[in-house]
C-alpha cells in the first residue's frame, strides 16, 4: 500500500513539512552529485556515511552525538527517500497544522531522537552495534503516530496492489494500524531470528510509539487549539 494524499485540509500552510523534504532531497541529491564528479565514488560515499550516519557503539559510549540528528537526513537510495518522503508529505501537513511550525520540528527531532533510543535497546550482537544507521523513517513514524491519534477517522487515498492496482480511500486508523503492525511483526521476526534486513524496524516502532503518546499527552490542548483556529477561520470566510 502507498499513501497518495489525505482527505484532510490543514489551515496552516506546511512550510516545515516542506522545508524537511527540500532539505532531505537535496542532501540526497548533492550526495549522489559529488560522488558522480569524485573519482573514487565508493571511497567518498564511505566518508559521508562515516562522518554522518549514527553508529550504535558510538552513541552507547557518547562519541559523536550529533549523528543521531545528521543520520535522519541521509538515505540509502532513491526507493528508500522516495518512501520517506511520500509518507511525510501525506501526514506532515496536518500535524504540522495540528502543533504549529515550531513545535512540529522539535516534535520531529524528538521523535527520531526516540526512535534511535529504542532501535539501540533491541540490539544484541556486537555486529549489529556496528552497523550504521541512516534515513528519516524512525522522526517520520512518530508523524505517523501523532495523525493517528489525531485524525483517526481521517480518509487516505491509497494506492493497493490486488494483482492490479486500485486507488481506494481507507481511514487512518486503519492504514496507520496495519502499517504499525507490520513494521512489529517484521521487528519481532529479526529479534528472534536475530537476523537483519537491512531496515530498523524497531526505529519505526520506536518512533510511532513515541509520537503516539507524546501526542496522546496533549492531544486536548491540540483539539482544543485547532477548534479555536477553524472558529476564527470560518470568521473570516474560509473554507476549512
Amino acid at each position: 500500500m502507498l499513501p497518495l494524499h489525505d482527505l484532510n485540509r490543514p489551515l496552516r500552510t506546511p512550510h516545515v513539512t516542506r522545508i524537511l523534504i527540500i532539505i532531505n532531497v537535496s542532501v540526497f541529491l548533492a550526495t549522489i552529485l559529488y560522488a558522480w564528479l569524485d573519482v573514487d565514488e565508493l571511497s567518498f560515499m564511505a566518508d559521508v556515511y562515516d562522518e554522518f550516519a549514527m553508529f550504535p557503539r558510538e552513541i552507547i559510549r557518547g562519541e559523536r552525538l550529533y549523528t543521531v540528528f545528521t543520520s535522519m537526513f541521509l538515505h540509502g537510495g532513491l526507493l528508500h527517500l522516495f518512501g520517506n518522503m511520500v509518507y511525510l508529505y501525506v501526514f506532515g501537513d496536518n500535524v504540522e497544522d495540528a502543533l504549529g511550525h515550531g513545535k512540529y520540528l522539535v516534535f520531529y527531532l524528538f521523535c527520531g531522537v526516540a526512535a534511535s533510543v529504542v532501535y539501540i535497546l533491541t540490539l544484541t550482537t556486537p555486529q549489529q552495534f556496528s552497523y550504521p544507521v541512516i534515513g528519516a523513517s524512525g522522526a517520520i513514524s512518530g508523524v505517523l503516530g501523532a495523525y493517528f491519534v489525531l485524525y483517526p477517522r481521517a480518509k487516505v487515498l491509497t494506492l493497493v496492489f490486488f494483482g492490479w492496482i486500485v486507488i481506494v480511500p481507507i481511514p487512518a486508523i486503519v492504514f496507520l494500524g496495519f502499517w504499525f503492525l507490520m513494521q512489529w511483526m517484521y521487528g519481532m521476526v529479526e529479534f528472534v531470528s536475530v537476523a537483519s534486513s537491512g531496515v530498523a524496524y524497531w526505529a519505526h516502532v520506536g518512533g510511532f510509539l513515541a509520537g503516539m503518546t507524546t501526542t496522546l499527552l496533549f492531544r486536548g490542548k491540540i483539539l482544543e487549539s485547532q477548534r479555536k483556529r477553524r472558529i476564527r477561520a470560518l470568521g473570516r470566510g474560509v473554507n476549512v
